[in-house]
């Protein structure tokens, strides 16, 4: 049986760049100590399924130094830490993304579409202003979210305007469709990839509703500025970084404007404020935070008790529809621009197949259902 020589310390460092302990996968694979010691070899298969498990590329396996692999843009955290990696469930996630973005801006160019006009068109502008031209971009009065009976449908009606502007947007939780890998919400609530052409929104899916309003929020400033990055956004507050802030006071006023907000306030009447705004009890605390009408000592205790309450609701719940979830992760703006070019004969199935994660009979019932 054929053996490979691999470099051990290729072995080591996938072990740690995937974030797995070391007892934990020897359970998987009991020689891979001997391997890492060179007093055994893997074999082709072994080292395959090694690198399935790990989600490492096999052919890293072979490299004479450990690669590099980064993210394209900068990662915020908002406890300042600097945690080594980041995860690969968000690489792959990014990943994903980009595949789906180079390929969506070369149709579109192919047709002649032109730039979108708001795409990093507000660098060093005032807050106010780059909310102003949100406004407008979006077809979103100041008010926007009283048309709504509620804010899961506020966020609902918030995707669909910024998907009419030109925005993809996706929201997932785990990687493509695997669910056995989980996106973290404390590893990542967001990113956005900026792009003249075609801006792409993700939205981890795992997390509340009301902080996805949020993040939504936040990912539309960095397009106005011309910024792609990813964030973890903790308890719902940016990361010590210029921009970060700026975006964040950009999301904030979008979503609950200060003056409105002022003129409607009550002492710590967080449901009023939010039955009024249309948004989430959680959004409103930020807001109050924002313009000191609590400090952060009230808002973590509220934020906290509120998280608790939401993951109850959520564990309480059963399994959601297949299909639902794909217009999701997805995008239903984005599958129809796919078929679109599955009708004009300007992609291969096979390639449909892999942008959208969806095969065979399950993605042509996909579209059936959502584009007849």
């Amino acid at each position: 049986m054929t053996t490979l020589n691999i470099n051990p310390s290729i072995l080591t460092w996938a072990i740690e760049r995937a974030g797995v302990e070391l007892d934990t996968i020897l359970s998987k694979f009991p020689n891979l100590q001997k391997w890492i010691e060179q007093q055994k070899s893997p074999t082709f298969k072994q080292l395959e399924d090694f690198s399935h498990r790990i989600h490492i590329p096999f052919g890293y396996f072979f490299l004479d130094t450990p690669p590099t692999i980064e993210l394209p843009f900068p990662f915020f955290r908002t406890d300042g830490s600097s945690q080594k990696y980041i995860s690969l469930e968000i690489f792959d996630a990014v990943s994903i993304l980009q595949q789906r973005q180079e390929w969506l801006k070369e149709y579109l160019l192919s047709m002649e579409v032109s730039p979108l006009p708001f795409v990093g068109k507000y660098q060093a502008k005032p807050v106010e202003d780059v909310v102003a031209s949100i406004r407008e971009a979006l077809k979103l009065p100041e008010e926007w979210a009283m048309e709504f009976s509620s804010w899961e449908q506020a966020l609902d009606g918030l995707t669909k305007k910024v998907e009419n502007s030109g925005i993809i947007v996706t929201f997932n939780g785990v990687v493509g469709n695997n669910t056995h890998r989980k996106i973290k919400v404390e590893d990542c609530r967001g990113f956005v990839l900026t792009d003249e052409i075609v801006p792409f929104m993700f939205v981890n899916n795992a997390d509340s509703k009301s902080a996805q309003m949020f993040t939504i929020a936040h990912e539309l400033a960095h397009i106005w500025i011309g910024s792609s990055a990813g964030f973890d956004f903790r308890q719902l507050l940016p990361a010590d970084d210029e921009t970060e802030k700026f975006c964040d006071k950009v999301a904030a006023e979008l979503l609950v404007p200060k003056k409105l907000f002022n003129k409607h306030w009550k002492n710590f009447d967080f449901k009023q404020l939010a039955r009024h705004f249309k948004v989430s009890e959680l959004v409103i605390a930020r807001r109050a935070l924002d313009t000191g009408k609590i400090d952060k000592k009230e808002f973590f205790e509220f934020y906290n008790q509120y998280i608790q309450k939401e993951s109850a609701l959520k564990s309480s719940g059963g399994g959601g529809d297949f299909y639902l979830t794909a217009r999701k992760r997805v995008s239903l703006k984005f599958a129809s621009y796919i078929n679109m070019a599955i009708q004009s004969g300007d992609i291969l199935h096979r390639d449909a197949y892999k942008l959208t994660g969806l095969h065979g009979g399950i993605f042509y019932k996909f579209l059936s259902d959502n584009f007849g």
